[in-house]
């Protein structure tokens, strides 16, 4: 089946050029290319025109699950008739197995999994086995295990109307599937009996299966509505796909049990032999009590810290990820190359240092260690088609590429803003002017500092001056994040002063000016990919401008200025030919992007009065904003401070029921 666009679109800019260049390069037999594309130039457009071009299957990797889901909800709107997937991590919260040995402290691994996004992530894995059509918009995540593929296509089950088989067999089939009877509530990944009928719940799906009994004899096959059990359509057959994203063959777990067994044996011996009796006593207990149960249930908890054995991997072998579902060349699309890869770096790492301690101390066996993301070599085995898609790409990106494909022209003919440098003497007195200026016109001012203490400080002397300011850091609760940020939009206050306002993915249309402070201090905050990103946020506004101010224009100015000025210069020259006027972008104020950092606070009084004027909207931004910081601390391996947050968010989620008002607005 051939992927196929579904729009009225049509390219412009510079995106029938980016199209042709990316197609024609993969077609020469380029392997990897940088797509350099500015805010606002339509990349995700391009991106469904590349792959209709080429017609193969493709993967895109995104930094977050937000961007994830903008992404995902554009491409099924180009490609509404070919499969668009979104795979995610699935917890709602989670925090790993660890073991704090400075305070012998074990915390035992938490979660809860959201059931939607497991859905959309077996649907993934289905539509990847079955159909060739298939684009799949993921985050990180889809380099950490995912079972052996071979395995999920080989346990599928295919039912058919007239098939011999007895209900008690077919209920086994079922069992082994992994979907668990419930016969009074059903839910997604679980069946109920009643009579002669059988109502199974797929648990990649939006549907209910109905399988009809006459004797030993499937009658009759219905898709049901799971809501009222309204008959949508009968087919002939349908073919069952695994209640879980892991599942695997009685005769592998067989042979894992021997070969744990025999990893056990080992490990007590090389423990007792240096004197550690306690954790080899520890790690018997612990891992007898899991074989007892693979051996009676197949299955444990933590059943993941064994998978080596079940897919017979050798130690340190790398674990099959979802890039191992794609059946022949496939192509990847790394979004936000400038932070994805990095993510992509570190994971292994931060998992085996996690998982160090639980070794040595008995808590698990090492091949525990084999149940991990790849690493970073393994990743650049499969970057056989490969597109960097940033503003700003790294070295990595442009060392490793064979064509840089520039997407500068932008469909609504926006321009890069204007940039000035100005040098720092009297420059709080420039830059109140420059505000008023700016509140004069109904436009809206961000400025950034270096340090807390400064935004704090200037936000005081600017409201001392008359202007409405606000400060905003990573101390600043989400709650209050939100509405200070709503606020300026509005037109509450003119100008906020923060130090990393103004990173991927916070859209503010209605600021026309930013204001860069100490701009020539070099370091993270002031590298010409800090101040490129920066100055991109002030290209959504037809009067974008940026100040600069510096005493010396460093080499990582002179990179960020040449950059935006090169492309200005070309997007001019561009609208001029064309006759197209820029016009301001649109949005509504509601829409502020919900991936804003925030410290976690306790549910005290004071918090609870501020949860009464909320929306539902902002009370969910507040839950997701603790639970993003209890994995930042878990991935930090700080599982302490990660464990105290999810203990807040279960003590607000129960509070949530006596706060009448929340919600209500």
């Amino acid at each position: 089946m051939r992927f196929k666009l579904t729009t009225d679109f049509t390219p412009k800019g510079d995106q029938p050029k980016a199209i042709r260049q990316l197609a024609e390069g993969f077609r020469n037999g380029l392997s990897q290319q940088v797509l350099y594309g500015v805010t606002g130039s339509g990349k995700t457009f391009v991106i469904a025109n590349v792959i209709a071009e080429l017609n193969i299957p493709t993967i895109i990797i995104e930094p977050n699950k937000t961007l994830a889901a903008q992404i995902t909800a554009e491409l099924r709107s180009f490609l509404s008739e070919n499969a668009v997937e979104y795979y995610v991590s699935y917890y709602d919260y989670y925090q790993p197995e660890a073991y704090v040995p400075t305070t012998d402290t074990y915390i035992a691994k938490d979660y809860s999994i959201n059931e939607e996004i497991e859905k959309f992530r077996i649907s993934t894995m289905k539509s990847l086995v079955t159909r060739s059509d298939v684009v799949v918009v993921a985050t990180v995540s889809c380099l950490y295990p995912a079972g052996s593929p071979e395995d999920f296509r080989v346990t599928s089950k295919l039912f058919k109307v007239n098939q011999k088989i007895s209900r008690e067999n077919f209920i086994t089939e079922l069992i082994n599937l992994q979907y668990e009877r419930n016969d009074f509530n059903l839910h997604r990944g679980s069946f109920r009996v009643r009579g002669d009928l059988i109502d199974l719940y797929l648990s990649y799906s939006d549907e209910i299966v109905r399988f009809e009994f006459f004797g030993d004899v499937i009658d009759e096959i219905k898709i049901l509505e799971p809501y009222n059990y309204k008959t949508l359509r009968e087919v002939n057959s349908v073919e069952v796909f695994s209640g879980s994203r892991f599942i695997t063959t009685k005769s592998k777990i067989e042979r894992a049990v021997i070969t744990i067994e025999e990893e056990l044996e080992q490990r007590i011996k090389e423990l007792k032999s240096t004197g550690k009796f306690l954790y080899a006593e520890r790690l018997e207990k612990r891992t007898r009590h899991d074989l007892e149960l693979l051996k009676e249930m197949g299955f444990c908890s933590g059943i993941e810290n064994y998978s080596r054995h079940f897919d017979g991997r050798a130690p340190g072998q790398k674990p099959y990820c979802l890039l191992d579902y794609f059946n022949s060349e496939f192509l990847i699309f790394i979004d936000e190359s400038h932070l994805t890869l990095p993510q992509i770096h570190a994971m292994a790492h931060g998992d085996y240092m996690r998982k160090k301690n639980l070794v040595d101390y008995g808590f698990r066996l090492p091949s525990a260690y084999d149940n991990r993301p790849i690493t970073f070599e393994e990743f650049e085995e499969y970057l056989k088609k490969v597109v960097y898609v940033s503003a700003t790409p790294g070295e990595y990106e442009f060392k490793h590429s064979q064509q840089v494909v520039e997407l500068i022209i932008r469909p609504t003919g926006l321009l890069d803003p204007v940039i000035e440098v100005r040098g720092t003497r009297n420059q709080i007195d420039d830059l109140i002017a420059e505000i008023q200026r700016n509140r004069l016109n109904n436009e809206r001012t961000l400025v950034t500092t270096l340090t807390k203490r400064m935004a704090e400080e200037l936000s005081e002397y600017l409201v001392e001056a008359g202007i409405r300011a606000e400060y905003l850091h990573s101390e600043v609760d989400t709650i209050e994040r939100v509405k200070i940020l709503r606020n300026l939009r509005s037109g509450k206050f003119d100008v906020i002063v923060g130090i990393n306002l103004l990173r991927e993915g916070l859209d503010l249309p209605e600021v026309s000016l930013i204001a860069i402070l100490d701009a020539d201090k070099e370091g993270f905050l002031r590298s010409d990919t800090s101040l490129t990103q920066i100055i991109g946020r002030a290209s959504r506004n037809i009067n974008g401008r940026v100040i600069l101010y510096a005493d010396e224009i460093t080499e990582s100015m002179r990179r960020a200025i040449e950059k935006n000025n090169r492309r200005r210069r070309i997007q001019l020259e561009y609208n001029q030919r064309h006759g197209i006027t820029p016009v301001t972008i649109t949005k509504k104020i509601s829409d502020i992007v919900p991936s804003i950092e925030a410290e976690a606070q306790i549910l005290d009084e004071e918090t609870r009065r501020e949860l009464f004027s909320l929306s539902d909207s902002d009370v969910d931004l507040y839950i997701t904003s603790l639970k993003m910081k209890m994995n930042e601390y878990a991935e930090r391996l700080e599982f302490e401070k990660a464990a105290e947050i999810r203990d807040k968010i279960r003590i607000l989620e129960k509070n949530l029921a006596s706060l009448p008002q929340c919600g209500k607005k």
